[in-house]
């Protein structure tokens, strides 16, 4: 279990759910995982739940933002990087050829943070802490325990984030790995994600999300009961077994059974 009271520039954070149908995905999310909310006024009728195991932040989730909703954009989870400047690493990440899709802005009293597009199309947001350190709970069950990135382009996306965030990105060695090319993400010497090729053709560029499990099985068997479905899975890959999972408002994220950093 691995209890947090600030995490290292370059590391995943925290992640956030944005959807179509919040107090449902809520409902979904706590039968799930255990997860308690505590909802926080953003603006005139809309809050911003803090999801919380055992007293610890472990997610979000929020209402879409209009202009997805309007853009037909699916519900989806966003993954948050720490760094020490959102202001910097925003620019930096232009002058690498990722776009901006939203300049560096405070968000109360929280953080400041940016929403920054890879030029693979892969979508992350940047995390410079105040308030909010992010996640205080991860490598645990019900909480996040991996950021897997999508790529069509794993070599030239391993240059990207090396030379944005000083990640250390190698092969994974593993059975699944000799099958498929997997790349294994380290920050400031410790286990941050992994990268793989994109799969199936015409999915879009992106960051899955990875929440830990008891068992894997009995997590799905829930999912299901709850209006989730499974997309891929259950998969063995030696240290542990994992799953796709879809949730009843479309957002997808994935299920992790097996040893877990502290």
């Amino acid at each position: 279990m691995g209890e947090r009271s600030a995490h290292a520039p370059g590391t995943f954070s925290w992640v956030e759910l944005t959807t179509t149908d919040q107090e449902a995905a809520k409902s979904f999310y706590s039968e799930l995982f255990g997860w308690q909310a505590e909802d926080r006024p953003v603006s005139e009728g809309v809050v911003y739940s803090m999801m919380k195991l055992d007293d610890r932040f472990v997610a979000a989730i929020s209402p879409q933002p209009a202009q997805q909703s309007e853009a037909g954009v699916p519900s989806l989870w966003n993954s948050y990087i720490s760094v020490s400047s959102a202001d910097e690493t925003a620019a930096r990440a232009a002058q690498l050829g990722g776009t901006v899709h939203a300049p560096p802005f405070d968000v109360f009293d929280a953080g400041r943070m940016a929403v920054i597009q890879d030029p693979q199309g892969a979508f992350f947001m940047v995390w410079q802490p105040k308030e909010h350190i992010g996640a205080s709970l991860v490598n645990a069950p019900g909480a996040l325990v991996w950021n897997e990135l999508a790529s069509p382009d794993i070599d030239a996306s391993s240059a990207f984030y090396a030379a944005l965030f000083g990640w250390r990105i190698e092969p994974f060695s593993s059975a699944q790995a000799s099958v498929e090319p997997y790349l294994a993400i380290k920050n400031d010497g410790a286990s941050n994600g992994g990268i793989r090729p994109l799969s199936p053709p015409g999915t879009p560029p992106h960051w899955l999300v990875y929440f830990g499990v008891s068992d894997l099985d009995a997590a799905l068997s829930t999912a299901t009961a709850l209006g989730g479905r499974t997309l891929a899975g259950p998969i063995d890959i030696e240290m542990a077994k994992t799953a796709v999972v879809q949730d009843p408002q479309g957002a997808v994220f994935a299920l992790y059974a097996g040893k877990m950093e502290s």
